[in-house]
């Protein structure tokens, strides 16, 4: 199949190269003809007469052999072949320096890329990038303006991320309509007007909407069709719409290396499986990812090598519903009928599993033994599926962050069953409860919809009650904005009104604040590990930020401190990716202030914390 295509590609002449073919050919041809169909808008520069002859005479051929829409007299005929070949009097040999260099100098274009949306999507971004890489698309560039192909990686969770995109698509529309313009005032420095290609959860959702919009996009591509991105740019260079938004039960990347964005950070993705069987019925996710499929485990432990190589020393492993994780590619086993594997007490799926491989207890053991000196953290998570095992796990393995993201979306029982989440208020508490047993200091944050179909005061109410409860370190929180496709769009009405529901998202944010706060003051007098990220950009000179293993941002000033990690008494100035250990003396509802004591080896740190745990419990 690839070869045809090959074929066929080196056979598709556009319409403007045959013009300008025949306008070379017939001397009653105005001179203006090349420049008017020149690709570039303007006359290419000539090249010597007989190897354009040759040149226009196969491309002249191959239209009329192909196309099956000229006319018998515009057919070069034997003779005329022949006399043009005795005027030439040219090898192929002498043709060819003149042809090749032509062909190596043009450049593919270079790329300017936009993410919206989650972390899935950054790493989307990256995979996107190495297929481009692989194609010969090498060049990425900081500004749309000097780009011939620009990226724009879209989410369709909420409307208020639609309408920011539909702006960003304006502003790419206005920069190829005009590019000539803009290229002579100077506003654009592309070499030819950009290919706009929309990518992600909005390319699939709306991709018939996004291609009859004015010409302003050229390719649409969704989740898994990224590998065909190469191909569907070639077919706008033959005046076609590329569009491959057909979602896979199998894609998952996992034999592609990502192209990481930010080049110097100590951080990084890594997806470990794609889509969502869960069903929500506010959510589109399933709609626009697909259903669920996991990554070998093999995999992604060498992708993660590769990035320990690099210098990374915190990776978070990324899902639509990441702890639902299971390889089945290696040794599998049936589900016995009328069972399903181990699901957090008192919670329930709406998908039953099949075939049961490795889970996600199964890698972060794997990824956290082999790389001790590395950090993991994933999102985002179901409240569903924490098994015992998770839990005690990330108790027991001091490179596994002491957070979790538990996404409740709401705090009332009859508003979660309108959801289809699968539990209720109850088993929700049970589980936080269970988890700060197991775990003491371990973070929790959570998502949050205010105004959900049929929502009353009450059940509100019983959101704000829960966030109060519970003491989020942190929380995302949106007022509902209904989608297409899904459950509620069919079966519900979005009948809170909109002022309605930023008043009730104001209330919670307020009650958010609130209890929040006492998450960041009672780490006050604590010694944290902060992996250091960077300089500070409130004071870039003299302070530094990271974060602990809770994910609080913690800011210390950038001072010489004692360098365990080389076993040494010198002191030396913290830089980014090293480990520190840091007095908190001080806290806002958003961030940890401290000193810094000393660098530090995120191994060496725990097992000092433990022999002093241990002497403690020895004198007492």
């Amino acid at each position: 199949m690839a070869s045809s295509l090959t074929s066929l590609s080196s056979i598709r002449i556009p319409r403007r190269c045959c013009r300008f073919a025949l306008g070379r050919l017939s001397s009653s041809s105005p001179p203006a003809l090349a420049s008017r169909h020149s690709p570039w808008g303007r006359r290419p520069a000539p090249r010597p007469r007989r190897a354009s002859f040759s040149l226009s005479f196969s491309r002249k051929l191959s239209r009329s052999s192909f196309s099956g829409g000229s006319r018998s007299s515009e057919v070069p005929s034997l003779k005329d072949f022949m006399a043009a070949r005795s005027a030439a009097s040219l090898s192929a040999a002498e043709i060819q320096p003149d042809l090749v260099p032509a062909a190596e100098g043009l450049s593919k274009g270079r790329i300017y890329q936009e993410t919206y949306g989650c972390q899935m999507n950054v790493n989307d971004m990256e995979i996107v990038l190495s297929i481009m890489k692989n194609a010969g698309y090498s060049e990425v560039v900081d500004v749309p303006e000097s780009a011939e192909i620009i990226f724009i990686n879209t989410c369709a969770i909420r409307d208020n991320a639609e309408q920011k995109v539909w702006q960003r698509l304006n502003y790419f529309w206005f920069l190829k309509r005009h590019w000539k313009s803009n290229v002579k005032i100077g506003r654009s420095q592309s070499l030819r007007p950009p290919k706009v290609v929309v990518l992600g959860c909005m390319a699939e959702r709306l991709k018939e909407k996004i291609l009859d919009s004015d010409k302003m996009v050229d390719v649409v591509c969704g989740p898994d069709a990224y590998r065909d991105l190469p191909r569907l740019l070639e077919e706008v260079d033959y005046g076609q719409k590329g569009i491959n938004t057909l979602l896979s039960l199998e894609e998952t990347y996992a034999d592609i290396s990502p192209v990481r964005i930010s080049k110097n950070s100590v951080t990084a993705f890594v997806s470990i499986m794609r889509g969502c069987n869960n069903m929500c019925s506010f959510c589109i996710v399933p709609f626009t990812r697909g259903r669920e499929r996991s990554r070998p485990v093999e995999s992604i432990v060498r992708e993660v090598e590769e990035l320990s190589n690099e210098g990374v020393k915190e990776v978070t492993l990324l899902g639509q519903n990441v702890n639902s994780y299971n390889d089945t590619s290696g040794l599998e086993k049936d589900v016995e009928p009328g069972t399903n594997w181990k699901l957090s007490e008192g919670f329930s799926s709406m998908c039953k599993v099949k075939k049961m491989g490795l889970r996600f207890a199964d890698l972060l053991e794997r990824l956290s033994t082999e790389f001790p000196e590395m950090r993991f953290r994933y999102t985002s998570p179901h409240p569903k599926d924490f098994p015992d095992e998770l839990l005690y796990l990330m108790r027991d393995r001091h490179n596994v962050c002491k957070y979790i993201h538990l996404p409740a979306q709401t705090g009332s029982s009859t508003v979660l069953e309108r959801m289809r989440r699968g539990y209720t208020r109850e088993s929700y508490l049970d589980l936080v409860q269970k988890i700060r047993q197991i775990v003491p200091q371990m973070g929790i944050s959570s998502d949050f919809i205010c105004g959900f179909c049929g929502e009353t005061e009450e059940e509100h109410e019983d959101t704000l009650s829960l966030v109060r409860a519970v003491g989020y370190d942190m929380a995302y929180m949106f007022a509902y904005s209904m989608r297409e496709k899904t459950h509620a769009n069919r079966n519900y009405d979005d009948d809170v009104p909109e002022e309605v529901k930023q008043r009730r998202l104001n209330e919670l944010i307020e009650a958010f604040r609130e209890s929040t706060g006492q998450c960041f003051d009672s780490q006050i007098g604590s010694i944290q590990l902060v992996l250091v990220e960077g300089p500070n950009k409130r004071a870039p000179d003299t302070e530094l930020i990271g974060k602990s293993d809770r994910g609080h941002r913690v800011c210390f000033a950038k001072l010489p401190v004692i360098d365990h990690a080389d076993n040494s008494t010198c002191k030396r100035n913290p830089s980014v990716g090293d480990y520190v250990e840091v007095h908190i003396t001080k806290s806002t509802r958003a961030s940890l202030f401290g000193e810094a004591l000393a660098i530090t080896k995120l191994s060496l740190f725990h097992r000092v914390q433990d022999e002093e745990l241990v002497a403690c419990e020895s004198s007492a």
